[in-house]
């Protein structure tokens, strides 16, 4: 339990126990005046330094573990003023080649003016014995440099940024922070993980820079522009840039339009052309989406690498290999693949294309062709591998990432070794990751989408899969027919009513079923009802393990039956320990259930992947997570790269598929709900689909099918590219 949090103490620093570099985490002893023995401290400390004076607001805690130390919330340093603070100091490690015996020796020389003579006039310590030029510059190089990272820190904690981020700007931009920032702090917002444009631009006005600069108006069009991206959008109209952007900063649309204009002179942005008013795209965006319809075009056109002889007799050959029947429709999605250099297959749930995929893999592999299989997400390749029985992998892994060399190896230059490569889930590739898919295809390679448009679209920029689709220069299989088994499953069918604006048909409570939808209205008691569901029926009825086997998925992150509540809740109830790490609100412990929730190609665990964490340092703040048999280790900075997963988002678990998904649908998720959403929430359940809330939340989400507009032009460019093809 914590004690008052405005507790002031001020002490020598004596021991260092553990810190870390990129965050100033740190666990230290602290010797204050009234107390016996030096106290324990844990919080931000910018570059700790044994003997160092420091001032520290905060609260007393009792830690479970570790017992009684003070929690920093504040603090700011001094330089030591006695000669026996200044030898401590000095003996700490801080200079490389300054040990004890020759600090004592400046210190008795020279007593409280020590720092100072260091400081401004380092030749001086020449009077010492044993102390020559040489050793004079390295003491002066470290203690400059020493004091150039004390003195960046201090400036940025001066202009309204925290400790923590202030020590990730000096390690990005080194002594040169505080003139780099100084120059233009929204560079911040591009170089600063964590830093968003609002912060950097607190900070630009604590520098005194006007409101209506064109250093901050030409930042606002680019964050707007960053924020349009996040909603799924390549470019944006000039209107309405303008307009959001003189809104945002409070400035002339004058001053905007102006900014926009300097933006496509120094190539931030791209002006194209579109509907009576321009559209302003990222130069990134731009080049990613002309390059798609170029490489598309390109694959079309280009003599195959591999063909199928006789694909007619191929695909009889398959069935009987399969020992499965195919239908008219798998048959004429197979021959698709087998005939055209670029396809697409699309259909809901049930319809075989996990079948058509099989078929294809191994009619190519017969003809002696290189067939390489991927999915945007980790889990999503998995499903694939072991429906197929072929390796698959992730895009990010087949095209090799590497952060150190810099990007994706795996390239126009290196091209993959493929000639067929088959992409599932293909309805989640935004534009960018495509990019870099097509431009590492070799000429000549037959590239074939696989998914379901009914989803929705990816979380990054684009509509690629839609696009594709609609511009009518693409074959396209469209499956229509449920299979038999498919036919018995009600999360079957239910998606394809839902698909098509009806109400899913549901089982009475004591019948069993696959899908069932119970009515709770109120968001209070809906929450309590997905717990007991988590915790007991499900596991009593259906055996599934409430941890594993469940997963809870909602339209909204915010709100009482949201993400972060619901993880808070069913974290309460399903491994409710004392113990574990602070994180935000919350906490992480021993046996949580966690998701990665960013690609980290240095660990090879990527954004939705889930996991448990098996061990807890909350000293070090470190934590080991155990993903698909892997222990990953986490502390630090990183501990935000993970968060509970007990209840995830519908965006987050796009891709994946669980044995059993408990669905909250109340009024207050009114601006989410949509029919794809409900319908992409839908398919995520393999053996078991409940439904919690409101009949009207339902009915209103599903009347929504209008997906909302993005703005491409990806259809546009392949129209224009390629002649009209029948689908």
């Amino acid at each position: 339990m914590a004690e008052a949090a405005d507790t002031v103490l001020e002490g020598q620093l004596e021991r260092v126990t553990y810190t870390r570099e990129d965050t100033g985490y740190t666990v230290a002893r602290v010797r204050v005046s009234g107390h016996a023995e030096p106290i324990t401290v844990v919080g931000i400390l910018a570059a700790p330094t044994v003997g160092e004076h420091i001032r520290m607001t905060g609260a007393w805690v009792e830690h479970p573990r570790f017992g009684r130390q003070f929690q920093i919330q504040g603090c700011v340093s001094a330089q030591p003023t006695t000669p026996a603070g200044i030898e401590k100091y000095l003996s700490s490690g801080l200079i490389p080649g300054l040990g004890p015996v020759n600090a004592g020796r400046i210190v008795a020389r020279f007593g409280a003016d020590t720092l100072a003579i260091i400081a401004d006039d380092p030749a001086r310590l020449a009077e010492i014995p044993g102390i020559g030029k040489k050793r004079i510059a390295g003491i002066t190089k470290a203690w400059n440099a020493q004091r150039g990272t004390r003195d960046a820190v201090m400036f940025l904690t001066g202009h309204d940024v925290s400790t923590t981020f202030a020590l990730r700007i000096v390690k990005r931009y080194g002594e040169r922070a505080a003139a780099v920032i100084r120059q233009n702090p929204y560079r911040l917002a591009a170089d600063i993980h964590g830093i968003g444009f609002q912060k950097a631009d607190r900070i630009a006005a604590s520098l005194g820079i006007a409101p209506d600069a064109p250093v901050r108006v030409q930042a606002g069009l680019i964050f707007v522009l960053a924020q349009d991206a996040d909603e799924g959008h390549v470019y944006c109209p000039r209107e309405r840039l303008t307009a959001r952007v003189s809104e945002l900063l409070g400035v002339s649309r004058r001053r905007v339009d102006a900014a926009v204009s300097a933006a496509a002179r120094d190539e931030a942005v791209v002006l194209e052309p579109v509907a009576g008013d321009e559209a302003v795209f990222l130069t990134r965006f731009h080049h990613c989406e002309t390059a798609i319809a170029g490489h598309l075009t390109a694959l079309i056109r280009a003599p195959r690498a591999k063909t199928v002889a006789a694909p007619e007799k191929a695909i009889q050959w398959v069935a009987g290999r399969l020992r499965f029947a195919l239908s008219d429709g798998q048959q004429a999605a197979v021959m698709t693949a087998l005939e055209q250099n670029v396809a697409v297959i699309t259909g809901g749930p049930g319809t075989g294309k996990t079948t058509i995929i099989r078929a294809i893999v191994e009619i190519y592999r017969r003809a002696g062709a290189r067939v390489m299989l991927g999915a945007p997400t980790g889990r999503a390749a998995k499903r694939l591998s072991e429906a197929t029985g072929q390796p698959a992998g992730t895009i990010h892994r087949l095209l090799e990432y590497s952060p150190q060399k810099g990007g994706f190896q795996r390239t126009g230059q290196r091209p993959l070794p493929a000639d067929v490569m088959i992409v599932d889930e293909a309805s989640m590739l935004d534009t960018v990751i495509m990019y870099f898919l097509l431009n590492a295809l070799p000429p000549g390679c037959v590239f074939v989408m696989v998914g379901d448009v009914n989803q929705l679209p990816s979380v990054g920029a684009g509509n690629v899969l839609g696009d594709i689709i609609e511009c009518g220069r693409v074959t396209v299989a469209r499956l229509m027919d449920i299979f038999r088994q498919a036919e018995q499953s009600r999360i079957v069918v239910n998606a394809h009513r839902i698909h098509s604006g009806q109400m899913p048909v549901t089982a009475a409570a004591d019948d069993l079923s696959d899908f069932y939808f119970i009515e709770q209205g109120e968001p209070t008691a809906a929450v309590a009802l997905i717990i007991k569901l988590v915790t007991q029926r499900i596991p009593g009825r259906f055996g599934m393990d409430p941890v594993d086997d469940v997963q809870v998925i909602t339209p909204m992150h915010k709100g009482l039956v949201g993400a972060a509540h619901l993880n808070h809740a069913l974290q309460k109830a399903l491994n409710p320990r004392a113990d574990g790490i602070a994180k935000g609100a919350g906490r992480l412990c021993v046996g949580d259930k966690v998701m990665q929730i960013r690609n980290d190609y240095d660990k090879d665990v990527f954004n939705g992947d889930i996991g448990r964490i098996a061990a807890v340092d909350d000293g070090a703040r470190q934590i080991r997570a155990v993903f698909d048999g892997r222990t990953v280790a986490y502390d630090g900075g990183e501990l935000d790269d993970i968060a509970l997963a007990y209840a995830v988002s519908v965006h987050k678990a796009q891709g994946s598929e669980y044995p059993a998904v408990v669905i909250p649908l109340l009024t207050q998720h009114y601006v989410m709900l949509q029919r794809n959403l409900i319908y992409t929430a839908v398919t995520r359940g393999q053996r078991l689909v409940v439904l919690v809330g409101s009949r009207r939340a339902v009915q209103i989400g599903i009347g929504k099918s209008g997906v909302a507009t993005r703005f491409t032009r990806l259809r546009e460019r392949l129209r224009d590219a390629l002649p009209k093809r029948i689908a």
